[in-house]
């Protein structure tokens, strides 16, 4: 299908993309990648073809778009987002080609892809085609379930308290389908993926903060209860929106919905004395209407009345809804100081800090090397502003909750390998 349509020609808005490559086995990123792009159905109209730099990255391009209105109107029936085909091609590596990436006007869409290396027998070419959104696509309306679920206590199961885990297994199909193939995902990306699957990145970023909020929650409670566990399949969840969310395999996802996650991702919502995060299900409130439980199109209202998260939230859920956060995140080496780190600082979480930097500049050579001497000088300062450009942060130099965080994951990535090898 070609997806400029004449709305789009008409009043071509302009949409941004930026490329992401890393290898699948070593997370170092993977420079001088080719990135040819088409519109989606028609293979012979390449538009651009980029090449990534040192740090794995594309320029940032601008690629047009339908007008941003048709995102913010729940009457509206035309496709709001343009799709277009990406092809990867690298040497080392095997190729990946992406059908229907959605470029909405006036956001970034962020393509990350871990590409893999060739194996002895041969190039290989992996093609994934990416589904409508679900808000302008027809998709199962979701069963509904009871929001906090029996625990047996006995059990050999039931985690004592609230841990974000590093990666969730994905089941890329309803539960029962046994032919539907499982994923191991970070669950900041699971969640990243599921909010750009299931609204749009234009909305109020109060309203994507209570989307993100209903979605971890929901998640944290499929991984609190072992619920599939539980059940004898060997997954954490589904990408069946009958039983969960839309997760879709090498999806783009968005600017303003990355930077949103990255700043709430080891929350939940909780009622009291209640242990576990609460199962907080939704529909899009046009095409299925879902009493007491949130609706996307609603919370787009109300985000535009200005509505906080929590009010958002409390005005489905009810007054007795808390936003908490977990006791504990999974695969960090340390936890966030509780106070952001700036020049001027020092101690043994700067030194921390500069380690790390340290290592991850081994594989983004953009990124300058420290001495480590616990002191939060300019050299510090200017390693971490580069460090937030290159992974989509607010360029501050400041090491604050979102940086803190993000350092720890791409260190932990990057000083895997060095521990496996």
């Amino acid at each position: 299908m070609n997806v400029m349509n004449a709305t789009q020609q008409d009043t071509p808005d302009k949409g941004k993309l930026q490329v992401n490559i890393t290898s699948e086995i070593t997370a170092y990123p993977v420079a001088d990648a080719s990135i040819s792009i088409s519109y989606t159905g028609v293979p012979d109209s390449q538009l651009e073809q980029l090449t990534t730099n040192a740090s794995g990255q594309s320029e940032t391009i601008e690629l047009e778009a339908p007008p941003v209105d048709l995102s913010l109107d729940p009457e509206n029936e035309i496709q709001p987002y343009s799709e277009y085909t990406l092809q990867i091609d690298a040497p080392g590596y095997e190729s990946v080609s992406i059908a229907g990436a959605e470029i909405l006007s006036s956001v970034t869409a962020i393509q990350n892809i871990a590409l893999r290396p060739l194996d002895t027998q041969g190039p290989s070419d992996e093609v994934f085609v990416i589904p409508a959104h679900t808000l302008y696509g027809t998709y199962p309306a979701k069963i509904p379930e009871d929001e906090i679920k029996p625990i047996n206590e006995t059990g050999e199961i039931v985690l004592s308290r609230v841990v974000v885990p590093e990666y969730i297994v994905v089941h890329d199909g309803s539960p029962r389908d046994t032919t539907a193939r499982n994923y191991y995902v970070k669950y900041k990306d699971y969640i990243k993926n599921v909010a750009s699957s299931e609204i749009y990145a234009t909305w109020p970023a109060d309203t994507i903060r209570a989307n993100v909020l209903a979605i971890m929650s929901f998640t944290l409670n499929r991984v609190f209860t072992e619920w599939y566990r539980n059940q004898g399949y060997e997954f954490t969840i589904t990408s069946s929106t009958a039983f969960d969310h839309k997760w879709i395999p090498e999806r783009n996802i968005f600017d303003t919905i990355s930077v949103i996650v990255d700043e709430l991702f080891a929350d939940y919502l909780s009622r009291p004395n209640v242990k576990q995060p609460i199962l907080t299900q939704y529909c899009d409130g046009r095409q299925v209407q879902c009493p007491n439980w949130m609706t996307q199109w609603g919370s787009k209202s109300l985000g535009d009345q200005g509505y906080s998260p929590i009010e958002i939230l409390r005005y489905y859920y009810g007054d007795n809804m808390y936003i908490n956060t977990a006791e504990a995140i999974s695969g960090i080496p340390s936890s966030w100081p509780g106070y952001n780190l700036e020049n001027g600082a020092s101690g043994s979480k700067v030194r921390q800090l500069q380690e790390q930097i340290n290592v991850i500049a081994g594989a983004y050579p953009a990124i300058p090397k420290l001495t480590v001497d616990g002191i939060y000088g300019p050299d510090t300062t200017a390693a971490i502003r580069k460090f937030q450009s290159v992974f989509g942060l607010p360029p501050t130099g400041i090491t604050d909750y979102k940086t803190w965080y993000k350092v720890s994951e791409i260190y932990v990535g990057v000083s895997r390998i060095a521990e496996l090898t």
